[in-house]
Parts: structure tokens; sequence; C-alpha cells
């Protein structure tokens, strides 16, 4: 049967793929750095492995006997002194070697929607020249585009929490995020396709506006939303790439500048943005 490979495993989206990948049965190698992170994982069909991704000489032979590789390796925050190209792009590219080496027939990659417009960025630099060593790779692959993540908004939840949202612009710009469940779906349905490249989002399309008042409502706080003009975003910018370190900058950077987009992308799942910060609000009430 298809064995399935899951690189960064024990991360955000990573859960989901497992989970995802037991319901469906689909015998599965967990890629983990720290195997004590999935110590609760309880799932016949998916063993555990312990490698450093960055690390080439722990990768030997991980890939022996699978079919596909799901990788979702990546760092939104730098630390432990690693940089987004010791990770998102050398790490990942450590993997796609071992996977090219052991005769593994595809390989699926979760990027960010338009990161191929957004190169200037430093985390989506490094994304997208792995994605060019992909697809230069002669093995298949498929690169999935999610619009954004549920768990992306947390920063406008914790700003709701304090009575208060504030935007940049008119807060018209429009996004659908998506859940990590709904994209774990995504990604091992993507084992079986032929799509070189998937944009996905949630099934709603909000406004930045609509998201503000939905996080504001999780706290049964009234709409009090303040809107910024954009100079002052491209203020905080300039101002933060001068005086922040890079692993502090990143982030931001991606942040701000996705602030003064729209991301929208095929609509896929059932999850809700509201549901989701209402559990959200409920976890961090919980004495």
């Amino acid at each position: 049967m298809t064995k399935i490979l899951v690189a960064g495993a024990s991360g955000y989206l990573g859960k989901y793929i497992l989970e995802e990948l037991h319901s469906w049965k689909i015998p599965a190698i967990a890629l983990v750095r720290a195997p004590e992170k999935l110590e609760d994982l309880n799932y016949r069909n998916i063993k555990i492995v312990q490698a450093e991704v960055t690390r080439p000489e722990t990768l030997s032979g991980v890939c022996k006997n699978v079919e596909t590789v799901i990788s979702t390796v990546g760092i939104t925050r730098q630390k432990d002194g690693l940089t987004y190209m010791d990770v998102d792009y050398q790490a990942n590219l450590n993997l796609l070697k071992e996977a090219q080496r052991t005769g593994v027939r595809k390989f699926i990659y979760v990027s960010v929607i338009d990161g191929d417009k957004l190169r200037h960025l430093k985390i989506t630099e490094a994304k997208e020249r792995f994605v060019d060593a992909l697809k230069a790779s002669g093995l298949e692959y498929t690169v999935i585009r999610p619009s954004g993540f549920f768990s992306d908004l947390r920063e406008v939840l914790y700003m709701a929490e304090k009575g208060r949202v504030v935007l940049f612009g008119n807060g018209e710009s429009k996004l659908n995020p998506i859940h990590g469940a709904d994209l774990s779906e995504v990604c091992v349905r993507a084992i079986a396709q032929k799509e070189k490249e998937i944009s996905v989002g949630g099934p709603d399309i909000l406004t930045q506006n609509e998201i503000a008042e939905m996080a504001l409502c999780a706290w049964n706080k009234p709409a009090n939303i303040v809107h910024l003009p954009g100079w002052i975003r491209l203020l905080i910018l300039h101002t933060a790439k001068i005086f922040l370190p890079g692993q502090k900058f990143g982030p931001l950077e991606f942040f701000l500048t996705l602030m003064a987009r729209e991301s929208i992308a095929t609509r896929h799942g059932t999850h809700r943005l509201q549901d989701f910060f209402n559990q959200e609000v409920q976890q961090i009430k919980q004495p």
C-alpha cells in the first residue's frame, strides 16, 4: 500500500495531515525533530521517525519505500540561529535530494499564495527558491498555495481582546483563510492528483473589516475598528527594516505586506473563522 512521508509532522498543519492520513488508513511516516511532540499520537498506520531536515546526514534512508513526500517544513519566526534560507529552502532541498536518491515518485510542498509574486519578501524568497528546485527535480510535484491560515489571524484576536482592532486602509481587502483540517484534506488528495499548483482557501471570502468584527465578537466587544492610512504601514515597514533584527522583521514584513493585498483562492472546506475565534477565546479563558 502507498506509504507517505510527512515532514514537519509535529507542526500545526503536519498534525492535521497525519489525522487525515489516519482517517484514510494510509500508511505513513511522521518525520520529526522532537518525537515527544507526537507522544499522544496513537495511529497504528503511522510510524514516527526522528531526523533533522537541516542536517542531511540524519535523513539517510528515511524515504525508503516511500511513494510520496508531503513537506510542511518552514519557519514563521526564525530561531535557534536558523534563517529562512536554512529551513524553508535548504532543509527542504536536503529532503528533496534524499527523495530523488531513493526513487520517490512525488513531492508535495506547502508554500503560500502568490509566492511567485512576493519573492522580495525574506520568507517567500526562500520558499520560492525551493519551488524552483522542486520543479527542476524531475519528480512529479504539487505546490499547495493556501491563502492564509486561521491560525495566522490569532494576532487580530489578541488585538481584539483589548477592545480595538487596528487596520491599514479602508479594511475592504478580501481574503479567504483556511483551517488546517480543511487544508490537510487538499494535501492528501493531491497525492493522486495531477495538478502541479493548487491555490486554495476557506469557504468564506471575508473583508478585513469582517474579520476584525468576528474577532471582537468572540470577546463580546463592540465593533471598534481603527483605520490608519496606508502610508503608516509603509513607514512601519521602512523603520522596522532598519532597527529590527532579521528574525523579528521577517514575520512583520510578511504580515504587513499581506495586509495590503487581496488573497482569494478556490473555496474549500467547512470550517468557519467565527467558530475558530470562539474556540480560541474559550481556550484562553480557561484557567
